[in-house]
């Protein structure tokens, strides 16, 4: 049996202002830069990781040879869900740093805490739970 030559899959996120976007996953959501690409100074790509996760962002600009922004909204309809050990952590992390992030509730047997990026890409940050279905955070938390 031969090994996979797939080793992973990384969202790859076009944005309409890189350093607005670089600035809500890293400060706001605590992404790190790894990695970025450089033109005439200013960063046009970059690969970010946060735990065993990692994503690209790239930048749409005028002159660019092939991709230009579309005329309709970007993240419309896309969604990434990012397994964590602690979705519920993360949650109040994203609420320290000023992060306008949905109440957290579980669904599918997980803590789903969900926020939008800049350009409307839906993230959710989950964690397996034995909490009852539906149950939202404050609920949760008024019966602990």
């Amino acid at each position: 049996m031969s090994q996979s030559n797939v080793k992973q899959a990384v969202p790859f996120f076009w944005v309409l202002d890189i350093e607005k976007s670089i600035n809500f996953y890293v400060e706001g959501l605590g992404f790190s830069k790894t990695k970025e690409w450089l033109v005439e100074g200013r960063i046009r790509w970059c690969w970010l990781e946060h735990g065993g996760a990692s994503m690209m962002l790239q930048e749409f600009w005028e002159d660019a040879p092939v991709r230009r922004a579309p005329g309709s909204k970007l993240g419309e309809g896309v969604s990434i869900a990012f397994i964590c050990n602690d979705a519920l952590s993360l949650y109040l992390q994203f609420l320290s740093r000023g992060v306008s992030v949905a109440e957290p509730f579980v669904g599918n047997n997980m803590w789903v805490v969900g926020v939008s990026d800049p350009d409307g890409y839906n993230l959710f940050f989950e964690s397996f739970t034995e909490v009852p279905e539906e149950t939202q955070y404050s609920q949760w938390r008024r019966a602990k």
